[in-house]
């Protein structure tokens, strides 16, 4: 299943980058694997998947290094997709080969004195909570392009951020609200981008290369409007199994 399942998923990120003009070639597929066993896991890696990504530190921190004792071939990277609290950032550090959910200096002055102690320099992402939802993690720029107030806060913040040692920030991500017309959120993923052209002004001197956002039910969307890192669990895995 999970073969056939990826093969759609390839094919349908293949077709949307080729509608907006973007290189399939240069979108990462992510596969979300939280709540999913090992065994789940080792049949994605048999079938061609790579990249993993987890929500919870604790829950990666068991399963990761199971996974890449199992493997035969090149050990997957991992990515950290979940809200990380302060007291589980070592385990983010000590399993995770990237980050997505830097949501707020605090958690990456913590991040950045654990690579720095463990000799070690972390990709990382800026989480961006572009809707604006008070459900959801991450800087607050739902107004960035009309309020200079909030635009201005947000960019004291990266500039601190940019400034710890031990950490390589790469790009931004998101998280769209779920709805039932992937349509509907396209302009969450429009902003994102649009922000992240407006940091490379700022601080040219970061890449800013990755734009993590879309997930099952709003990916290609996400990849016409540039999205470098798509984050898939159920069109892959089917539903969770909590």
């Amino acid at each position: 299943m999970i073969a056939q399942n990826l093969k759609q998923v390839q094919n349908r990120i293949a077709e949307a980058a080729l509608r907006a003009g973007h290189d399939p070639a240069a979108i990462t597929l992510v596969a979300v694997t939280k709540t999913f066993p090992v065994e789940v896991i080792l049949e994605g890696y048999a079938v061609g998947l790579r990249h993993f990504g987890e929500n919870r530190p604790e829950e990666g921190a068991a399963k990761v290094p199971q996974v890449n004792a199992s493997v035969d071939g090149p050990r997957p990277t991992w990515h950290m997709i979940g809200h990380i609290q302060s007291r589980k950032a070592d385990l983010a550090l000590a399993h995770f080969d990237i980050v997505h959910s830097i949501d707020r200096p605090k958690i990456a002055r913590r991040l950045s004195r654990l690579a720095v102690e463990a000799a070690r320099e972390l990709p990382v992402l800026l989480e961006c909570n572009v809707s604006g939802e008070a459900t959801k993690f991450g800087f607050a720029v739902d107004r960035w392009a009309s309020d200079a107030a909030q635009r201005q806060a947000f960019f004291a913040a990266c500039a601190e951020v940019l400034a710890l040692p031990g950490l390589r920030v790469e790009g931004l991500m998101t998280l769209a609200p779920f709805v039932d017309d992937p349509q509907t959120v396209r302009p969450v993923f429009a902003s994102l981008r649009a922000l992240r052209d407006a940091l490379a002004e700022q601080f040219p001197a970061v890449a800013w290369r990755h734009l993590s956002m879309g997930m099952s039910d709003d990916f290609e969307v996400a990849v016409e409007e540039g999205a470098t890192m798509v984050r898939i669990g159920r069109a892959l895995f089917g539903e969770r199994v909590e």
